[in-house]
């Protein structure tokens, strides 16, 4: 806007300014022909130049012809009335977009000689001193050009380091982005390698199950049958075959929850949040331990094997705490933060030292030591923070993957 209008505007306010000062400067009816036919041609120059210039991406001998030709003008105008220097000025913009590199210094030169001579009083300079004054003022505007190219260089230059910074930045940009495609491949990766170590694992938990409670039960019943097929007495048969049917019962309750454990049943209809929950609050009612669970964050609709992970931690938790702990109070939180979600399962109960020996049940033993490494199968990891008589906080940081649909 400035380079298509600016020359106009300006030329216009120099050519008020001259009539006003006509008479201070004693301009007679001729120097009046003269710049009148010189404002008239300056702007003819600059419509021709507004057809040139959407059709020049850089200097032309066009371009050229227009600087030299205003110079000219503003030049003539200001040796006539100083006031013109307001037109000349425009010489100063643009330079590099009109003129080629090794003509730009010569023309913002001519330009500082126009302004010099309006500053000193007018052209041609009065006297010598009119000379000295007019040398000083041309010295003090070459320096302030000096300093002002000066200042464009460190502008360009800062503008060159911040694209450079922005091109470093977008191939950081675009690098990172390639890292976290592969950070969630390498996740999928991760919970397929965890589904199948799961089934393995829950194969041999299992089977140390069956070992445990199904086939001692089922080898006591087998004894108590012998003693049967070989007991004359009526009433030590009816006793031995008593305790064969309390075996069958206690064998086919454990075959249940066997087959029951193979897979999270509270997850079958609710979400994670909602299945712990329920849980918690079950869990409660069978201990009469005060139990409370809360969720911070925005919940997300998780990867089933992070459901299925968290959800057996809990659980294994609370049964812990249940056996050992004799808590009176006991808090879950499931945290959604990010990339990953954090369980804590806290209880004021009697505590104990996380680095000695952990007894494990003689089912085969899903203690802290399973919990870890439920939670190491996805990625993810389990700390405890207990001491005696202090109660204990199991906490488990797990990936956010999300379900896939």
């Amino acid at each position: 806007m400035f380079h298509r209008w600016g020359p106009y505007t300006l030329l216009g306010f120099g050519l008020l300014m001259s009539i006003a000062t006509s008479g201070v400067v004693g301009m007679d009816r001729r120097d009046w022909y003269v710049a009148g036919s010189l404002v008239a041609a300056g702007a003819a120059l600059q419509l021709w130049r507004g057809t040139k210039v959407h059709s020049e991406r850089g200097p032309t001998a066009a371009s050229i012809v227009y600087y030299v030709l205003r110079w000219a003008v503003a030049f003539v105008l200001t040796w006539l009335n100083p006031f013109f220097a307001f037109y000349a000025v425009v010489g100063y913009f643009g330079t590099e977009r009109l003129l080629p590199p090794r003509l730009v210094k010569l023309g913002l030169f001519a330009t500082a000689v126009i302004m010099s001579g309006s500053q000193s009083g007018g052209l041609p300079p009065d006297g010598d001193l009119g000379w000295v004054v007019f040398g000083g003022l041309l010295a003090v505007n070459i320096a302030l050009l000096i300093v002002f190219a000066h200042l464009a260089a460190q502008e360009d230059q800062r503008a060159l380091d911040a694209a450079a910074t922005i091109a470093e930045l977008e191939r950081t940009n675009t690098a990172l982005q390639q890292a976290l495609d592969e950070n969630a491949a390498l996740h999928s990766q991760l919970l397929v390698q965890a589904r199948e170590a799961g089934v393995a694992d829950e194969r041999r938990r299992l089977a140390a199950e069956i070992h445990d409670t199904i086939a001692q039960g089922l080898t006591g019943i087998i004894a108590q049958l012998q003693v049967v097929s070989g007991a004359r007495d009526e009433k030590l048969a009816r006793e031995h075959l008593d305790r064969a049917a309390d075996l069958a019962r206690h064998s086919l309750g454990e075959a249940r929850r066997s087959v029951h454990n193979l897979s999270p049943a509270p997850l079958e209809h609710d979400r994670l949040p909602e299945a712990l929950e329920k849980t918690v609050a079950q869990w409660a009612e069978r201990t009469g331990v005060r139990a409370d669970f809360t969720v911070t964050g925005t919940a997300e609709h998780l990867h089933d094997e992070i459901e299925a992970t968290l959800l057996r931690i809990v659980q294994e938790a609370l049964a812990n705490t249940a056996r050992h702990a004799a808590a009176a109070r006991l808090g879950v939180t499931l945290s959604f933060m990010g990339d990953e979600v954090t369980l804590d399962v806290r209880d004021d109960g009697r505590g104990f030292d996380p680095l000695a020996p952990v007894e494990r049940t003689g089912t085969g033993g899903f203690g802290l030591d399973g919990m870890r490494a439920r939670a190491e199968r996805i990625a993810g990891s389990l700390t405890v923070e207990s001491e005696a008589g202090g109660g204990t906080a199991v906490s488990a940081r797990v990936p956010l993957v999300r379900h896939e649909h």
